[in-house]
């Protein structure tokens, strides 16, 4: 799609569709947690921009030296999202148990917020895939 591969690009893709995740989870917290105030949700906002953009970078780390194998985008992005959401969860992980039993019933196995884990793979993922469709991945990604 691009003329040159570029780790800029792959970072701008990346944030692009974080920001897109980002700005649903803006709009839409009020409804699942009307008490959350407006600071919380740019949080969302800057922290799911954020996520892409790393998810972006990490895009590039195609092979591992030290355990000399070659992880596909399809492992390095989930595994990138799982992060990021768990970290997240240890932020903020008073509002995120509030909104979890605001949607779901209490003493459900969903209500914990350590499922946001799942949701960061996921969304993860498709971050990954949109990175690795429009750009090179790699070495080929840095230009070497």
């Amino acid at each position: 799609m691009f003329k040159s591969s570029s780790l800029i690009t792959r970072i701008a893709i990346g944030k692009a569709i974080g920001f897109l995740f980002g700005l649903t989870g803006f709009i839409l917290l009020p409804y699942f947690l009307p008490e959350v105030d407006l600071l919380f949700r740019w949080g969302i906002l800057l922290w799911y921009t954020t996520f892409g953009a790393i998810i972006g970078m990490s895009e590039v780390f195609a092979y591992h030296p030290i355990l000399k194998l070659s992880f596909p985008w399809w492992v390095r992005a989930p595994v990138a999202g799982i992060w990021m959401n768990f970290v997240l969860i240890f932020f903020a992980f008073d509002v995120m148990q509030a909104m979890m039993l605001s949607i779901f019933s209490e003493n459900k196995i969903l209500t914990s917020p350590f499922w946001f884990t799942a949701e960061g793979a996921i969304i993860g993922l498709i971050i990954g895939y949109f990175t690795t469709r429009f750009e090179e991945e790699g070495r080929v990604a840095v230009g070497k």
